[in-house]
């Protein structure tokens, strides 16, 4: 394979990766509707989304951290410990 062939090779790949990713963000976002952020409650390696220290789920290094964020049932946030919002400050290092 020379250069040329690997560059379309990466392209493509990149391509269907992209779109595989944007469709399963689509089906993921569906269910959300009786859902709210809640923050502080995800456990390491179980938060939903990512923040200003990293970009993907399951990335969060500690339990209940204030800036890691978890999907719950709508009205259960608060009854759990978590907060709705970020914490003040708590994106920015």
């Amino acid at each position: 394979m020379n250069k040329r062939h690997a560059m379309i090779a990466a392209a493509l790949a990149g391509a269907c990766a992209a779109s595989t990713a944007f469709a399963n963000g689509q089906d993921s976002m569906a269910g959300q509707a009786d859902q709210e952020k809640c923050y502080g409650v995800a456990k390491a390696g179980q938060n939903d989304c990512g923040t200003a220290t990293h970009g993907c789920a399951s990335q969060a290094t500690a339990d209940n951290d204030a800036k890691e964020w978890k999907y719950v049932a709508k009205g259960t946030c608060e009854k759990v410990g978590g907060k709705l919002g970020a914490k003040r400050g708590a994106e920015k290092k």
